[in-house]
């Protein structure tokens, strides 16, 4: 698959067969992962791996929590407070994987740098005929004290990007994309 049938095709996946992603598979999500540019070069991210469904879904249970307790008012989408109140919704889609990309050290450009690996994680795993999804209803939660207690995580570690990873059920629909503000100057 070339660069550009990954970066068009790639699509958020939420539904999941319960297969395995083998070891190997994951490792090489990793390997694509840190070719990702990174400020200074100075690669700061680390990867934690979740297969236990019992904890994806304590965690999920939390973070949905952690979301209701803490998200702004005005800012709870009728939606959000939905799935967010629905006992039966696990934020992970009961995806057999969660890789997450946490930064390991202070810098400037630690969140932009993960995002970059993130992304090379997720284009990688498309062209492997996998589906992969960011779950942005995990961040918050995993950047607590608590949630970083979960996983073992060091408290200086900043989680930015948790992925989920798995065979997907269907290929997701296509996206519409807006046309792109540009501004040209000179």
């Amino acid at each position: 698959m070339n660069i550009d049938q990954a970066i068009y095709g790639r699509r958020s996946t939420r539904e999941y067969t319960t297969a395995a992603v083998d070891e190997a598979v994951i490792d090489r999500l990793i390997d694509a992962a840190v070719q990702a540019p990174s400020a200074v070069n100075q690669q700061p991210w680390t990867f934690t791996v979740l297969r236990d469904q019992a904890l994806l879904d304590r965690i999920s249970r939390e973070a949905k929590a952690h979301m209701l307790a803490t998200l702004p008012s005005g800012q709870q989408s009728e939606h959000f407070l939905t799935l967010l109140n629905d006992e039966n919704f696990q934020i992970f889609y009961h995806a057999p994987v969660l890789i997450l990309i946490s930064g390991n050290t202070p810098g400037q450009a630690v969140i932009e740098d993960c995002a970059l690996a993130a992304e090379n994680l997720m284009l990688t795993a498309y062209a492997q005929g996998l589906g992969s999804c960011w779950i942005g209803f995990a961040q918050a939660f995993l950047n607590t004290p608590e949630g970083k207690k979960i996983l073992g995580l060091p408290s200086e570690w900043t989680p930015v990007a948790p992925i989920i990873v798995g065979h997907p059920k269907s290929a997701p629909a296509p996206v519409t994309h807006k046309a792109p503000e540009v501004r040209w100057i000179g």
